[in-house]
């Protein structure tokens, strides 16, 4: 697959060449990263860096071998941080077998003990404070639904769910005080 010559000129005889030569140039950024979509990301690294350079005005032989040494460079600045990368990075099944630490028994009881308060309060709230506090917090649904929804002003709604927070929040404090105690 070739691409069409570029019909327009660069400002800078650098540009140009640089755009003249672009498929020399991936070629020699693709055997250094090893993939060419690498290597076009290189080479569009490299005109990015060449739009703020200062304007050179040397041969035209000077000026490919200042292109390629730019690209050169960059290319393996890139498979070094690729190389990098890939030495802290793992699979998917990896991550998953992550010991966490504090992870312990005792902090697992504690969280499903909070999560069971939390059911208990939310439990002996109105059904309509529960449902917008329920439906708000673990659903997301936008405070001015569930007050169409339930028939009310948004501004209700809003203090439902208000209260709902703080009677989880008292409830919660209280049984993990008396908890503290025994």
């Amino acid at each position: 697959m070739t691409e069409p010559e570029s019909t327009s000129r660069c400002d800078s005889p650098l540009l140009q060449a640089f755009v003249d030569n672009r498929l020399i140039l991936v070629k020699i950024a693709a055997r250094i990263t090893g993939c060419r979509s690498r290597a076009e990301d290189v080479v569009q690294d490299a005109f990015f860096r060449l739009q703020s350079a200062p304007k050179i005005t040397s041969s035209f032989k000077a000026q490919l071998s200042y292109l390629f040494q730019i690209v050169r460079n960059l290319a393996i600045d890139h498979y070094r941080k690729q190389v990098l990368e890939k030495k802290y990075s793992g699979t998917e099944e990896e991550g998953l077998n992550v010991v966490i630490h504090g992870a312990s028994p005792e902090t697992s009881h504690i969280n499903f003990s909070t999560l069971e308060n939390i059911a208990n309060a939310l439990g002996e709230l109105p059904s309509r404070t529960r449902y917008a506090f329920e439906m708000y917090r673990l659903h997301g649904v936008p405070q001015k639904d569930i007050a169409k929804e339930l028939g009310v002003s948004p501004t209700l709604v809003n203090f439902m769910i208000r209260d709902a927070l703080v009677h989880c929040r008292k409830v919660s404090d209280k049984r993990s005080d008396t908890a503290c105690r025994r």
